[in-house]
C-alpha cells in the first residue's frame, strides 16, 4: 500500500493528521508495509525568513478576530494537538518560510531510508510547534537532520545549492493541477483521498476498506470523510 500526501510543516492540522494516520497504521499492524511519501505544499511560499509578531497577533489579523478570538481560536488547536499526545505549543510558533524544510525532506526521501524519513517528518514538526524554532533556521535544519542519522556535510552542501527546489515546486504544481489548495490532503493507494485531520478511526475504517478491497482484487475510488485543514487562506 502506498499513501501520498500533501503537508505544510507551518500547518497545525498537518501535524496533528500525520500523527493520526501512523497511530491508525500501529493500530492495523500495517506501519513496516505501507510505503509513505510526503509532498511538499508552502501555505505561505511569500513567508519571511524571521518571524514578525506574535502568532496570535498573526491570527487576529488574518481571520479578522479579536484578540481574545485568535486566543481562543488557537487554543482549540493546541488542545487537539495534546489529545494526541503532541506537546503543541502553537501559541509560541515562530512563523518563517518553511521552503528549506520541504527541500530537507525531499533530501531525506532521496536517501532511501524509511526510518530517517520519518524522523525528518517528526523533527521538522517537533521543531515548529514543540521547541518553537524557525525552520529557516540552519542550526534547526541541521540538528534535525543529524537526530535522523543524516550525513551533516551532505545537508550543508544540499542547503547551499538549490538542489530539490524544482522538486519541492513540482509537488505544489501538481497539487494546484490537481485541485488541490488545502492541507493535509491524502491519497491512499491511488484509491481514497482523505482530506484535512481526519480521526484516528476514520483512518482506520479507510484503511481497512482498502485492505479488504485488495484481497478481493476490487478496487474503488471514494473520498473519505475530511477534517479540519489549512489552505492559502489560513487555518
Amino acid at each position: 500500500m502506498k499513501i501520498t500526501y500533501w503537508s505544510d510543516y507551518a500547518c497545525p492540522y498537518c501535524y496533528i493528521a500525520e500523527t493520526r494516520l501512523h497511530k491508525a497504521l500501529a493500530q492495523l499492524g500495517i506501519a513496516d508495509t505501507v510505503e509513505i511519501e510526503m509532498k511538499s505544499f508552502e501555505l505561505d511560499p511569500a513567508a519571511a525568513r524571521h518571524s514578525v509578531g506574535a502568532t496570535v497577533d498573526r491570527f487576529a489579523k488574518k481571520y479578522g478576530l479579536s484578540h481574545e478570538g485568535a486566543a481562543r481560536k488557537i487554543q482549540m488547536i493546541e488542545t487537539l494537538g495534546k489529545a494526541e499526545g503532541i506537546d503543541f505549543r502553537y501559541a509560541s510558533t515562530l512563523y518563517t518560510n518553511t521552503f528549506d524544510a520541504h527541500r530537507l525532506t525531499k533530501f531525506a526521501f532521496a536517501k532511501g531510508d524509511k526510518t530517517a524519513y520519518q524522523a525528518v517528518i517528526t523533527g521538522l514538526f517537533d521543531a515548529y510547534f514543540t521547541k518553537n524554532q524557525e525552520l529557516t533556521n540552519r542550526e534547526t535544519l541541521l540538528d534535525v537532520a543529524y537526530h535522523a542519522g543524516l550525513d551533516k556535510a551532505e545537508v550543508i552542501a544540499m542547503l547551499d545549492s538549490e538542489q530539490y527546489s524544482a522538486e519541492v515546486r513540482n509537488d505544489e504544481h501538481q497539487a494546484h493541477a490537481n485541485g488541490v489548495y488545502s492541507v493535509p490532503f491524502f491519497v491512499l493507494n491511488n484509491e481514497y483521498s482523505v482530506t484535512g485531520a481526519n480521526s484516528t478511526q476514520g483512518f482506520v475504517q479507510v484503511l481497512t476498506q482498502i485492505l479488504q478491497d485488495n484481497q478481493a482484487e476490487k478496487p474503488t475510488e471514494n473520498q473519505a470523510d475530511s477534517g479540519a485543514m489549512c489552505g492559502v487562506d489560513g487555518c
